[in-house]
Parts: structure tokens; C-alpha cells; sequence
């Protein structure tokens, strides 16, 4: 069966209240629950000190949080088609703000990363709600706009966590990082019950794939895992690395094989999302998130490690991506809705690219200027990337299939992203040792030779894995240059 949907006109094709207030809605509720992956990271050595334990233990406050907010997010698409958008965005808002102040309030490591998983559920499933909601309101023609809204918080958590979190830290108790959540998310709460209108697209037919849980949920788990201990520093050759990855593996392959041969009632029905569109679109966002995240941890590393920076100083040296970030994304999204989104994602790239191979000049004396410049330029690339390839994942497709749709393309960004983050830490380890004889690789370990040479060595490290950034850069061009054009016809085709 077919339906045509056709595009509203031209003077209704802006931001109307309606979507101005669910936009509203989604930026507030998503804000802090993005910004709370990222603000806790800068706290660690704190909370090891005032808990009196391990950093191996502490480190599972970030790991518990991690793996929540993956487990949560395949349970998104079916959710709400069972009870509703709106229902589903109040419930995980709820849980999220329940978790920071029972965080807050945390008496011992073990609560905490209780907590932490309260939180992760909650957390997990914000960002894929409130895009699915401005997904269907915005419809084809406003896709682009619908995707820079969408995009805001992901833009600003790499570079505002860890300030506000050095902030915290330096000035207030650790606990101030969740109680901040509160008045927040509760200001969020009371928003989106006077703005989100009623649900009227759910089914009480739904049903939960439970195979499909089963095998997708632990599986995304124990690959983000694997990943995560691979950028802690976990030998590629150990068995808790190897354990987690391969596990993982089978278990997303298995799901895969599972939903191709389910179709419609599978968890993600895959064979609805097997788009020219969706496929390049993800594919190439998959390899972008990648190097873009490994830039973002590999220039505070540097910043610490190389040139002796505090946290909080080596945070600074992204906020200019921000930016850059918030400069391009409003103009793209209404560009990309009108030209398409293919040669703007491709022109981001370049941009973003320009910027990974001027960090490959770093010298130890380089000033904070051309680095803070240098981040400028990524974040004008980023602020074009994002919304264009977001809004070509949906070109095409039925509107009952934007709840697969989204919980996919999530998955891929928060697996593309972990993946990113440990390929660049175990190049630099490799780089490490490379450049200076009988190093482990532990970047602390290699800093603390003390010799004339110890900067300039571990600058070289450092340039080597931004080259490697670089290539998976131009990697990623090769599916976004493949994206298909924006359609011609007034009227897009539903396919039902």
C-alpha cells in the first residue's frame, strides 16, 4: 500500500510553534543526560580519593553508566510503539532525574554505580525519543532543521562536560554533579508535561522481541565494553578484551541474522532500513563519529600529558569546536532541507579532515592559539556533518519505520564512537613504544621518564595517531559521497 505524503508549502516550512515547542522539550530533557556522559570522567581521581578506593573500581561509575545507556537504547523503538513517545519521554526523564539525586546521595561505591545504571536507562533512551518526536513532526521537508535541533546536545557535551565538571570538582563537592541534573531535569519535567502533545501513534498489539532483546541488548553491552577497556589501556591480546569483544560480536551478528529473518516483528526490523539512503548515511556517520571522537580525547590528552595542562585548561582547548559547531549547524539544516544534504556532509568532512592533518604539525611548544584555531575549523566541518547525514538516513523512508530507524542509527553512533575512542588510544599506545625504547605504552608511565626528549617523543606519538584519525576521515567519504541526491518531486512516496 502507498500514500502519499505531500510537502507542506514553502511559508510553513519554517520552525512553527508546534515544533518550536517540542524542540524545547527535547534540548532541555537532553542536555544534561548528554553532558552527564562526559562531566563525571573529569571526577574519577576525586571520587577514588573521598571513597578511599581503587581507580579500577571507581572506573565503574563511567563503565556503569556506559553500558545502561547502551543496553537502554535498542528497548527505544519498540517502547514507543507500545506506550507512546510522550509517555516513553516522561518515564526515561524520571528515571534520569531519580538516578542523579539517588546519586547525589550515594553512600558507598557500590550504591553509586547503582545509580550510575539507574541513571544509564533512563539517560539511554532521552536522546532516541525526543529525535523520533521531532523526526515525525517535522516531517521530509524540515528533516534538516529537525536534525541540527537534535544535534545541539551531542555538539556541546564533549566540550562543556568536562569544564563544568572542572568546575565542580575544584569548587564543590562531586555530588554536585548529579544534584545539578535536578532542577534541571525537573524544569525539563515540567515542560514537557504543558508542550508534548498527547500519544496517539502507539499500539497495544506491540510486541517485545524478546530474542531480539536478548541477543541485541548484551551484545551492544559487552562490545562497548571490550571497546572501552581498549581505550582504558586493556591489552588487545587479554582475555578480558577478547572475551567482551567477541562475545559482543557474535551476539549483534546473531541479532542481525535473527531480525533479517523475522522482518516485521523483529526488535529493528533491518529489512525496512536497507535504504541507499540509511545504509551510506549511517555507514559513513559510524566511521565520522570515530575519528571525530578519537580527536576529542587525543587533543586533552595531549594538552595533560605533553604540555602539563590541568584538566580544566585542556578542556578549554575544545570549546572553540563548540563554537564552530553552533556557527554552521543552523544554517546547514535549512540548506540541507532545501539543496540535500550529500555535498554538505562532504564539504564538513574536508573541513574536519583540514583540521586532523594541522594537529599532525603539533610540536611540544605549539601554541594554545593555533590549536584552539585548529579546533575552530573542526568544529565549523562538525556543525555541517551531523545534521546532513541524520537527515539523508530518513530520505526515503515510511513513517512507521522512524522508530528502527532512529534506534539504529543510534546504535551505530554509540558503537562508531567507543570504536573510535579505543583505536586511537591503542595507536598511541603502539606509537608509545614506538618512539620510546622499553615504554609500556601508559602514557602516564611515559611522561614521567623525565628526559630532554620526553615531550618531543610523545609529540611524535601524538601527530602518528592523528594521522591515523586522518584516514579514517577519508574513509568515511567514501559512503557519504555515495549518499543519494535529495529527490526532486514535491511529494515524497511512502511505502507502507
Amino acid at each position: 500500500m502507498t500514500s502519499t505524503t505531500t510537502a507542506p508549502p514553502a511559508d510553513q516550512e519554517g520552525i512553527d510553534p508546534r515544533l518550536r515547542n517540542l524542540a524545547v522539550v527535547v534540548l532541555l530533557g537532553a542536555i544534561m543526560t548528554v553532558l552527564d556522559s562526559t562531566i563525571v570522567n573529569v571526577a574519577v581521581a576525586s571520587l577514588g580519593r573521598d571513597f578511599g578506593t581503587s581507580l579500577s573500581t571507581i572506573q565503574w561509575v563511567v563503565t556503569g553508566y556506559t553500558l545502561a545507556l547502551s543496553m537502554a537504547i535498542p528497548l527505544t523503538g519498540w517502547s514507543v510503539q507500545r506506550f507512546g513517545a510522550r509517555t516513553m519521554w516522561l518515564v526515561s526523564l524520571g528515571l534520569f532525574i531519580g538516578g542523579s539525586l539517588l546519586c547525589g546521595l550515594a553512600w558507598s561505591i557500590p550504591s553509586l554505580i547503582a545509580f550510575r545504571v539507574l541513571q544509564g536507562l533512563g539517560g539511554g533512551m532521552l536522546m532516541p525519543v525526543g529525535q523520533m518526536m521531532l523526526v515525525r513532526e517535522a516531517g521530509p521537508g524540515r528533516m534538516g532543521r529537525a536534525m541540527s535541533i537534535v544535534s545541539v546536545p551531542a555538539m556541546l557535551a564533549p566540550v562543556l562536560g568536562p569544564l563544568l565538571g572542572g568546575v565542580i570538582v575544584d569548587n564543590l563537592s562531586w555530588r554536585w554533579m548529579f544534584f545539578v541534573n535536578v532542577p534541571f531535569c525537573a524544569i525539563a519535567m515540567f515542560a514537557a508535561l504543558r508542550m508534548l502533545p498527547r500519544d496517539n501513534e502507539r499500539s497495544a498489539d506491540a510486541r517485545l522481541d524478546a530474542l531480539g532483546i536478548l541477543l541485541l541488548s548484551p551484545g551492544l553491552a559487552a562490545l562497548v565494553y571490550g571497546l572501552s577497556e581498549a581505550g582504558n589501556g586493556a591489552s588487545l591480546t587479554g582475555a578480558r578484551f577478547l572475551a567482551s569483544v567477541i562475545a559482543g560480536g557474535v551476539l549483534v551478528a546473531a541479532f542481525v541474522a535473527h531480525a533479517l529473518r523475522k522482518g516485521q516483528g523483529a526488535l529493528i526490523d533491518l529489512r525496512r532500513l536497507r535504504t541507499r539512503a540509511f545504509t551510506a548515511a549511517t555507514g559513513g556517520l559510524f566511521l565520522y563519529c570515530g575519528a571525530m571522537f578519537g580527536l576529542m580525547i587525543l587533543i586533552p590528552l595531549f594538552a595533560v600529558i605533553v604540555r602539563g595542562e590541568s584538566a580544566l585548561e585542556a578542556g578549554w582547548l575544545l570549546a572553540p569546536m563548540g563554537v564552530g559547531a553552533m556557527i554552521t549547524m543552523w544554517r546547514t539544516g535549512r540548506l540541507v532541507d532545501k539543496f540535500g544534504g550529500r555535498w554538505f556532509a562532504v564539504g564538513g568532512t574536508l573541513c574536519v579532515l583540514a583540521g586532523a592533518l594541522a594537529l599532525t604539525t603539533l610540536a611540544p611548544e605549539t601554541g594554545r592559539g593555533m590549536i584552539m584555531g585548529t579546533m575552530f575549523v573542526v568544529g565549523l566541518g562538525h556543525g555541517m556533518i551531523t545534521p546532513s547525514l541524520m537527515s539523508i538516513a530518513y530520505q526515503g523512508l515510511p513513517h512507521e519505520t522512524v522508530p528502527a530507524a532512529t534506534t539504529g542509527a543510534n546504535i551505530l553512533i554509540r558503537v562508531g564512537s567507543s570504536f573510535g575512542t579505543a583505536a586511537m588510544a591503542v595507536v598511541l599506545q603502539i606509537a608509545i613504544r614506538g618512539e620510546i625504547p622499553g615504554a609500556s605504552g601508559n602514557l602516564a608511565d611515559a611522561a614521567a621518564r623525565h628526559t630532554a626528549e620526553t615531550p618531543t617523543l610523545l609529540t611524535n606519538a601524538f601527530t602518528e595517531t592523528f594521522w591515523w584519525a586522518a584516514a579514517i576521515l577519508l574513509l568515511a567519504l567514501i559512503p557519504i559521497i555515495a549518499v543519494p541526491r535529495k529527490p526532486r518531486p514535491k511529494e515524497v512516496q511512502l511505502t507502507k
